[in-house]
């Protein structure tokens, strides 16, 4: 490969209180629109405001700032905020804010984690700078996950033991760093009783690979996130494909993105499959074909499968 993947990306800055400012990545936000009337939705959680209707389908609107921990949005200020519809983990949800700044362009290697000081039950997944400000990455896994936990038949899969055994007989790594969704990745693995290895972002995760490879014993199955800070997940599969003793390796991505666009890249890149947030059966089973191509000696870069919508 002669090109490395470009880790640019845009992020759109809005504030939830008159202080501070937090950002999400544009490939989450499908549009921004001025304050819609709500429609109570009963027995909703007391962050949900009500429905909205978007270019004519009615969709669950948030109060995020009241979800994070903020002062709550009064029902006299919501006519001057604005509400950011997104799409993620198979979900198109809006999100009303109290004021939306602007699109920032920025570097994943210039996001650094969010420090291990601040807990884990926190719903910042990195932070930045812009303009003499700091700049704080919401992780909406952990915020989606708060107020639409996912339905128990999609965390855990059955397998066969044959297939089982056909996993175990391969060395797995797991990328991502979202508190939630390394809990649903391992609690999933666990459960097919199915050994793993996990680290939390891309460089840490090539270091171990090198590590591996060089002592004989490489990972032939890596899954990783996809927005992550410093290293991101097209990054890394890209810097996998490039090292020789890497590129034997079946790369799934793994994304909270519901976009063809992030399917093209991950092509682009070298990754295998591009699989969307979470559903255990369809990742487990993207790993079995991964472990196939491993033992076929096939694991030419291409996304196999699309993502699941």
């Amino acid at each position: 490969m002669k090109n490395g993947s470009k880790q640019s990306q845009g992020l759109l800055l809005f504030n939830l209180n008159e202080r501070q400012t937090f950002a999400l990545g544009t490939l989450k936000v499908r549009e921004i629109v001025p304050y819609q009337p709500l429609t109570i939705i009963p027995k909703s959680h007391p962050t949900v405001l009500g429905s909205a209707p978007i270019r004519g389908n009615p969709i669950p609107v948030i109060d995020m700032a009241g979800a994070v921990g903020y002062r709550p949005i009064q029902p006299d200020e919501q006519q001057r905020c604005f509400i950011i519809v997104t799409d993620c983990q198979r979900q198109t949800v809006g999100f009303m804010v109290r004021k939306v700044d602007r699109i920032m362009e920025s570097n994943w290697k210039e996001i650094s984690p969010a420090p291990k000081s601040a807990g884990k039950n926190i719903f910042v997944s990195g932070v930045t700078h812009f303009e003499g400000k700091m700049v704080q990455l919401l992780d909406i896994e952990m915020l989606l996950s708060h107020i639409f936990p996912p339905p128990a038949d999609h965390l855990y899969a059955q397998i066969s033991a044959a297939e089982q055994a056909q996993l175990r007989s391969h060395r797995i790594l797991v990328v991502d760093d979202s508190a939630v969704a390394r809990k649903q990745l391992s609690d999933a693995l666990r459960h097919v009783d199915v050994p793993f290895e996990f680290c939390g972002d891309g460089a840490h995760a090539l270091q171990l690979m090198r590590e591996a490879a060089a002592a004989g014993n490489p990972f032939e199955i890596l899954v990783s996130d996809i927005e992550m800070p410093g290293l991101d997940g097209y990054e890394l599969t890209f810097e996998v494909r490039d090292d020789s003793k890497l590129k034997g390796c079946y790369i799934i991505l793994h994304t909270s993105l519901s976009s063809d666009i992030s399917v093209d890249k991950a092509h682009q890149v070298g990754a295998n499959e591009a699989l969307t947030k979470f559903e255990a059966a369809g990742l487990i089973h993207g790993m079995l074909r991964g472990a196939q191509h491993v033992e076929d000696g096939d694991v030419t870069p291409g996304v196999a499968s699309k993502l699941v919508t």
